[in-house]
């Protein structure tokens, strides 16, 4: 019996002593963030850092957890979780319906049809096979650009038109590196080389490229009905008729590339608008209209009912100074992606997040891989949300946001990288 209480009292000793290092280290640890946030460069704007363990769940550190920021492309992150909730493993590329002869076809929102990077030529290459093609464009309510989007930025690369059958990114590739070429090829004849600081006049698709131009641009172009139908005959060398009604019955679905190449590619680049067509094209999975709001209702009243703070979310791209999410939820979202798919492919998604920004190879030699995390930026705004690989190989999720600052982003960047790297050495 004797033996029996020293071995109970020796077992109570050692929980005691687990419990003090762990308070000891959680104490070091916020000690260590608060000195890292308290630092100057991060006085006069407003900041919010909350860290989990992810495997526990439990909460390292919180400040200003549960206060609203504007996310910027942190966004694309819930944008990410919404595509894996509601598309199969492969793109729906195109709706279709076959009456008498013809193929009644509709958009489904697929990003990688003929896209400069994915070139993906699936819906082509079986159009090419059919008889007669019948086009319906009338399946969606959306505008060409998102609410709360800058006007201003029409003939930027970040910023192309949203649309149910979008083409080649819905972006013109020009370039005038000894010869003018131009992607599609159909805008060639629209496309002048001229000294101007604009690159498309904003009503017409008449594109301009500097004389000197070295970099390959990327340029959107207006999206229309008529443009899209002379797009895909030049594509499949098939008349295409616009029909105004879609036959009953039900719809067949072709299915393209790999999400997950995707989702890399849009989490990578930050790509706003393979972001937002992701977003239609999950919308098409619960109703036969592409609604962006549709898609982000849903996801909202169903897989992330529980957040304990309902984001103000209007578009999958975070262009949107409307969005407003709390650390908190982000690191909630975060944890439900980690809960969801294994380890290694969200790692194989995720990309890298260094001092300078987020990277396809790591740039600190002095540490190993430790930070994937997607970053946020818009004027004044600087945000990352993401997981943080200890040296001591534990894994912590995190979100750091930043808003309202007036110092250049690359000393904010510097301080949030002291900060998660002061988290890896000393977790």
């Amino acid at each position: 019996m004797l033996e029996t209480y020293k071995n109970q009292f020796k077992l109570l000793i050692f929980r005691y002593f687990i419990i003090a290092t762990l308070l000891t280290s959680c104490s070091s640890v916020k000690k260590t963030l608060n000195s890292k946030i308290g630092n100057d460069k991060l006085q006069n704007s407003f900041h919010g850092l909350v860290v989990i363990d992810a495997n526990s769940s439990k909460e390292i550190y919180n400040l200003n957890g549960d206060k609203y920021f504007t996310p910027a492309s942190n966004t694309k992150i819930v944008t990410f979780y919404t595509g894996l909730n509601l598309l199969p493993k492969h793109i729906p590329a195109l709706k279709y319906l076959v009456a008498n002869d013809t193929v009644f076809v509709e958009g489904t929102g697929d990003p990688s049809l003929l896209h400069p990077y994915f070139m993906d030529s699936t819906a082509i290459n079986w159009l090419k096979n059919q008889r007669t093609i019948a086009l319906y464009t009338k399946n969606h309510d959306e505008q060409r650009y998102g609410p709360g989007w800058a006007w201003e930025d029409y003939d930027t690369y970040f910023s192309p038109e949203k649309s149910a059958m979008p083409l080649y990114g819905n972006v013109t590739t020009i370039s005038n590196n000894g010869d003018l070429e131009v992607s599609p090829d159909y805008f060639e004849n629209q496309t002048v080389v001229k000294d101007t600081t604009i690159k498309r006049i904003e009503f017409k698709n008449q594109f301009f490229i500097a004389p000197m131009e070295q970099d390959t641009l990327e340029v959107p172009y207006m999206t229309s009905d008529s443009l899209t139908k002379q797009l895909l005959e030049i594509a499949t060398e098939k008349e295409v008729f616009l029909t105004q009604h879609f036959p009953k019955g039900e719809k067949q679905m072709l299915y393209g590339m790999e999400t997950d190449s995707i989702y890399k590619r849009m989490l990578l680049k930050s790509d706003n608008f393979l972001a937002e067509q992701l977003l239609l094209t999950a919308s098409g999975m619960i109703s036969d209209t592409l609604s962006t709001k549709r898609a982000i209702d849903y996801i909202l009243d169903n897989q992330l009912k529980d957040l304990e703070h309902r984001p103000r979310w209007v578009d999958g791209s975070g262009l949107s100074r409307y969005n407003l999410f709390t650390p908190r939820s982000f690191v909630q979202i975060l944890q439900k992606l980690y809960n969801q798919i294994p380890e290694e492919r969200l790692f194989a998604l995720f990309p890298m997040w260094g001092p300078n920004n987020t990277v396809e190879h790591w740039e600190d030699p002095t540490t190993e891989p430790f930070l994937f995390a997607k970053s946020g930026s818009v004027g004044n705004n600087y945000n990352l949300s993401g997981y943080v690989k200890t040296k001591s190989g534990k894994l912590l999720i995190f979100s750091f946001m930043n808003n309202h600052f007036r110092l250049p982003s690359k000393e904010i960047r510097k301080t949030m990288y002291e900060t998660l790297k002061s988290l890896y050495e000393n977790y």
